[in-house]
């Protein structure tokens, strides 16, 4: 049976998206697509947050994603949080379109992300190779320029 789960992002500035997130069946690859607007060109960080909570705008999400405690990595490392995505990429014209399958995500079950919170970050995330103990938390990634809880759709 298909999972399907969508996030509207918004943030204090001009930074808005959505993203849809669609899995075949428990334990599939969740595949990861939308589009996100109003970014200074270049990369930044895409994170899972851990709390779906958004009271004190984005930083009450709290930390990524990680429930085996590992340390941040990329998002081809086999030792990362659930919630590391690595970056996105916005052209020129701020506009950032994401075409993510993941391994490590699922939209059912225990770890499941429905009911986090997704973020777009200010910064590029260095993939926790950045040789600091700033890296292996968060990838320097930056303020959070717009965030939304993931919830089911249909």
């Amino acid at each position: 049976m298909a999972h399907k789960a969508v996030c509207v992002l918004k943030g204090t500035e001009e930074v808005t998206g959505t993203v849809y997130f669609a899995q075949e069946n428990d334990g599939a690859s969740v595949k990861v697509t939308g589009k996100i607007t109003g970014l200074t060109p270049g990369l930044h960080g895409f994170h899972v947050h851990a709390f779906g909570d958004n009271t004190n705008g984005c930083i009450s999400a709290g930390p990524h994603y990680n429930p085996h405690n590992k340390n941040h990595g990329a998002p081809t490392d086999e030792h990362r949080h659930v919630g590391d995505l690595g970056n996105v990429t916005a052209g020129a014209d701020g506009v950032a379109n994401i075409n993510i399958e993941d391994k490590h995500l699922t939209l059912k079950g225990p770890h499941s992300i429905v009911g986090r919170t997704m973020v777009i970050h200010e910064k590029e995330d260095d993939l926790g190779k950045g040789g600091n103990d700033e890296s292996l938390k968060t990838g320097n990634a930056g303020s959070r320029l717009a965030c939304g809880v993931i919830g089911i759709t249909q």
